[in-house]
């Protein structure tokens, strides 16, 4: 149980979204409707390409939509903010600053990087990473580097956490172990996240909420409470069983939205 929640509600509205190729507009997100609660984890799931990661640029401010309103508090999302914070796939970490140097960026760009000492010190101990401040990229670990890049969302403390597939390219043993930090750190934290994966045990391992899109142009084909005590064993029959009803639903894009 998350014991502060300081995330941001997150309210989109009648989204579409569509992007020019050639000489004709690629509809990628139909018409979406979507609503997460302060502190609330959630997951999107969904065949490739079907516009989860396009969402999430959206949230983000990278991108506008084409229709329909996305909205972060009550306030329309129209630019990027430091408390709207997102983690790609691969870290991008730059490769002349030290693991330090990358997790000061944001401190550094808003021009208060000596304020924010202290606060990237603790970021640094937060996700394990304090005895490797001065390490540079090259001499990390595929692991380190994503706990670098997480830790340089976090030291802006945002209320709204943006994960598109941080953890896809790891091995499995590393995979599982961020994925235990990443929802103690939600839990500690208590930040609104929303997370795209491919991987749909990932997916009820983590969230609160599983949410299941159609192939592109996307809509919301099902939602999903997770039931589940965080222990979260995935060979219980619970787990199976709810895991089990999300495949059958990729398997069968085309069935109607419906909930549990």
């Amino acid at each position: 149980m998350v014991t502060t929640t300081t995330g941001a509600a997150v309210d989109i509205i009648g989204v579409t979204q569509a992007f020019r190729s050639g000489d004709k507009d690629l509809l990628v997100l139909d018409d979406v409707d979507l609503s997460v609660r302060p502190g609330e984890f959630v997951a999107l799931v969904g065949p490739s390409g079907s516009g989860k990661s396009t969402l999430l640029r959206l949230l983000a401010g990278l991108d506008r939509a084409l229709f329909g309103q996305v909205y972060v508090d009550g306030r329309p999302v129209d630019r990027p903010d430091p408390s709207r914070a997102l983690v790609f796939q691969d870290p991008t970490l730059l490769p002349w600053r030290t693991v330090r140097g990358n997790v000061e960026l944001g401190p550094h760009a808003r021009g208060v990087r000596a304020q924010s000492r202290p606060r990237v010190e603790e970021t640094l101990r937060l996700v394990g990473l304090d005895d490797f401040a001065n390490a540079w990229p090259s001499q990390l670990s595929g692991g380190m580097a994503q706990r670098t890049a997480l830790a340089r969302a976090l030291v802006n403390d945002p209320s709204l956490l943006l994960l598109d597939e941080p953890l896809g390219k790891l091995d499995a043993l590393t995979r599982r172990v961020l994925q235990r930090e990443l929802h103690s750190l939600w839990k500690q934290r208590g930040f609104t996240a929303v997370l795209v994966t491919h991987d749909v045990s990932e997916a009820l391992l983590l969230a609160q909420r599983v949410i299941v899109f159609s192939p592109r142009p996307a809509r919301i084909t099902a939602e999903f409470d997770v039931p589940l005590d965080h222990s979260r064993d995935q060979s219980s029959p619970a787990f199976i069983r709810l895991r089990e009803r999300i495949l059958a639903l990729l398997d069968a894009p085309t069935a109607s939205k419906k909930g549990n």
